[in-house]
């Protein structure tokens, strides 16, 4: 999928921390020819245009790991855009039930566990589900009603920062925007096309 927005001199930051998938984000951005940096050293971060806090992992011992590095005072300092990605939407919320942990705070929300109310229901939830109700810089009309990739146990209910919604169980927040912080909960770099128009969004916001 070709890039329409001018990427050739635009720095992208991924924050390196204790969290899977982070590669995956790498590698998707590759495939829109940006090559970003995957670092935790604050100065690249800071310095970056776009800075993306993706991950997969446990919340408790995630805060704990980015407070010892001093990385959560970073990340909610930052004042260009940002895009969390998976467990990073989660973390960027108040409170996970996740180990009962205090996150980030950027979203006043907290983070609850899926909990079945019927059999078939399987946690965690995982596969391709639907965008609705889009509206943010992150998407544009014709990805309404588009099918994404998800794999979580954990959801943010829909609030007044949610900007795009999925159901399963009951609606949840698929993606949420506060001031210049952007998130979703599902896996834009595993997506498909729909994910590339997606990341491309975020690099020309």
């Amino acid at each position: 999928m070709p890039s329409e927005t001018n990427t050739d001199a635009m720095e992208v930051a991924i924050i390196k921390y204790n969290a899977g998938n982070i590669r995956s984000v790498d590698y998707g951005l590759k495939r829109l020819n940006i090559t970003p940096v995957i670092t935790d050293d604050p100065e690249l971060i800071l310095k970056a245009d776009k800075v993306i806090f993706p991950g997969q992992g446990e919340a408790s011992t995630t805060m704990r790991y980015l407070r010892e590095r001093r990385l959560d005072e970073l990340i909610k300092g930052l004042k260009q855009p940002v895009l969390g990605i998976c467990i990073g939407m989660q973390l960027l919320c108040r409170h996970s039930e996740e180990g009962d942990v205090d996150c980030l705070g950027v979203f006043d929300a907290e983070v609850k566990r899926f909990v079945p109310l019927r059999h078939e229901e399987k946690i965690p939830h995982m596969g391709w589900n639907t965008l609705t109700d889009v509206r943010s810089p992150l998407f544009d009309s014709s990805l309404e009603g588009r099918y994404v990739y998800f794999v979580h146990s954990y959801y943010v209910p829909v609030t007044g920062a949610t900007v795009a919604t999925t159901d399963f169980i009951h609606p949840f927040s698929a993606a949420m925007q506060k001031d210049n912080f952007f998130a979703v909960q599902f896996h834009p770099e595993k997506s498909g096309e729909v994910g590339e128009r997606i990341l491309l969004n975020f690099l020309k916001l």
